[in-house]
């Protein structure tokens, strides 16, 4: 069954209204009809609800609710991927997988040894695109919410917004004794957890940037013996603390 996203304001009573990108996907690709059901999330509740489609034209498809449902899609946690901005199809697919996985946020990062440069126009434009992206993997996975997708930081910017986090992670091939799984499984209470993963970019992490994460009590860890390509990090960080945490 497919999935739809709406705010508050396209639901009135048991009637919700689909509008914008998604009715051309509705009409001209998916080529449903009327009386089909799909599902319908409220992302600013993270409701869900099965309907049936009463009209269908050029700019509006009306849905009557049938039922709402009770189960919810969403992680206990709130994973917050920190990314040392890649190449350009290296991100698309972090941000893909990642959604699919339950991550809740995603910014991009400047680093040192981040080859790609975005002005502040195209960092713009990127953004817009990796939202979309981000709210593609989200219907297509069941997700109850889209992953919020952020303007570009630096990693010396990095510190204001971590600073209310519950754990703070960075994923370091130098880390020998730190390993991931070691450290999730000491933590005692497991619910309703804030966590920040700090991945670098194709070139890794500098020893500076590392020296001042870690001077800020941010926790250096270890994904295995191998060196992962900075596209393989997030999704397999985010995999193995979905799975430490019963998410999966």
């Amino acid at each position: 069954m497919y999935k739809f996203f709406v705010y508050e304001n396209q639901i009135n009573n048991e009637i919700i209204n689909i509008v914008d990108n998604d009715v051309n996907h509705i009409k001209n690709v998916l080529r449903l009809e009327i009386g089909e059901k799909i599902e319908i999330c409220n992302i600013e509740q993270g409701i869900n609800y099965i309907c049936t489609i009463l009209e269908i034209d050029n700019k509006i498809v009306k849905c009557q609710i049938i039922h709402r449902l009770e189960d919810s899609n969403e992680p206990n946690i709130y994973l917050h991927i920190f990314q040392g901005i890649p190449k350009q199809e290296k991100m698309e697919l972090i941000i893909q997988k990642t959604t699919e996985l339950g991550v809740c946020e995603i910014t991009p990062l400047v680093m040192n040894r981040c080859v790609v440069k975005l002005d502040d126009k195209l960092a713009s434009k990127k953004i817009l695109r990796w939202q979309k992206i981000a709210e593609a993997s989200a219907k297509q996975s069941k997700r109850d919410k889209i992953p919020k997708i952020n303007l570009p930081i630096s990693i010396k910017n990095i510190y204001s917004k971590i600073a209310n986090y519950d754990i703070v992670l960075v994923a370091y091939e130098n880390e020998k004794n730190n390993n991931i799984k070691e450290v999730l499984q000491q933590i005692e209470n497991k619910d309703n957890l804030k966590i920040a993963i700090i991945i670098g970019p194709e070139g890794g992490i500098e020893e500076n940037e590392i020296d001042d994460l870690i001077a800020h009590n941010v926790n250096t860890v270890s994904l295995g013996k191998r060196i992962l390509r900075t596209e393989t990090a997030p999704i397999t960080i985010s995999s193995i603390i979905m799975y430490e945490f019963n998410e999966m």
